[in-house]
């Protein structure tokens, strides 16, 4: 079991521990099984999936793939694209670990291995960590663990949901990279400097330079803000990953905005305040 766990990656080993598993890796017959009807991930590259091809063809299916009983079949949990290649490559059978998952666990176990993906884009990637957090109550601090990546990395990655619709497009079609998004975080004029990005064909470091001026006035409107209100909008933003301003007078009097880019987002804050007060 512990040989069957080490190949698995942080998160699906953890999943796997509380479920119940068979103790050994069997081998199904590829047509004995069907994919994850709870598979988040609709499209897989086709490259990718020939590269994988041509190394099952050439080594087999070295990784056992995760399944559960589902009635005369078995139903991919984790590993469709190592089944899909395996049929690609002309096999007959595939290694599998056998576990026993209910239909929310199995989403848990799909959601996990993507975000797990070497090849996953970075919107792909912070979709799976806020679905972790909106429907199975994880924090950062959990997907961090799980997913082997440092609280930081999580926290930045989930900024970028706060981008711009039109942003986040650019960078689902692999028109901007996952730097230049970084850098656009939190800017007001995010939209225009993406556009100008992709028509001048500017680098990340080139980026960097073109947003400087902006960065610049954002400095001068925050240096002389209140470093224990600067503290708190962070913890703000670490706990609920969206963008916080609090801003308060001599007075102690003041407001504080929560900016959120569609309909979930401004659920959550609702649900938030609800739950607490």
């Amino acid at each position: 079991m512990n040989k069957i766990k080490k190949g698995l990656g942080r998160g699906l080993s953890s999943l796997i521990g509380e479920t119940k598993v068979e103790t050994k890796t069997n081998k199904l017959s590829l047509s004995e099984i069907t994919p994850n009807k709870f598979q988040p991930r609709k499209n897989f590259d086709e490259e990718s999936l020939n590269d994988l091809t041509n190394s099952i063809r050439e080594r087999g299916v070295i990784q056992p793939i995760i399944v559960r009983k589902a009635d005369d079949n078995y139903e991919i949990i984790a590993g469709e694209r190592r089944w899909l290649a395996a049929r690609k490559a002309g096999l007959h059978d595939i290694p599998v670990v056998v576990t026993d998952a209910d239909d929310l666990k199995s989403l848990e176990f799909a959601i996990v291995e993507n975000v797990q993906r070497h090849d996953l884009n970075p919107l792909e990637e912070a979709l799976g960590y806020k679905r972790l957090i909106d429907e199975f109550s994880y924090d950062q601090e959990k997907v961090s663990k799980f997913i082997g990546k440092s609280r930081s990395y999580i926290t930045n990655t989930l900024r970028l949901l706060n981008l711009p619709s039109d942003v986040l497009k650019f960078v689902e079609e692999k028109k901007i990279t996952a730097g230049h998004a970084k850098i656009l975080v939190g800017l007001d004029n995010a939209s225009f400097i993406a556009s100008k990005i992709i028509e001048k064909k500017l680098s990340v470091r080139q980026t960097e330079n073109f947003v400087k001026i902006f960065k610049k006035k954002a400095y001068k409107k925050t240096i002389s803000k209140d470093p224990n209100i600067m503290h708190l909008e962070e913890s703000l933003i670490n706990k609920i990953g969206l963008s916080v301003s609090i801003k308060n007078d001599k007075r102690n009097k003041g407001t504080i905005t929560f900016s959120y880019h569609d309909m979930d987002q401004l659920n959550k804050i609702i649900d938030i305040i609800k739950l607490n007060y």
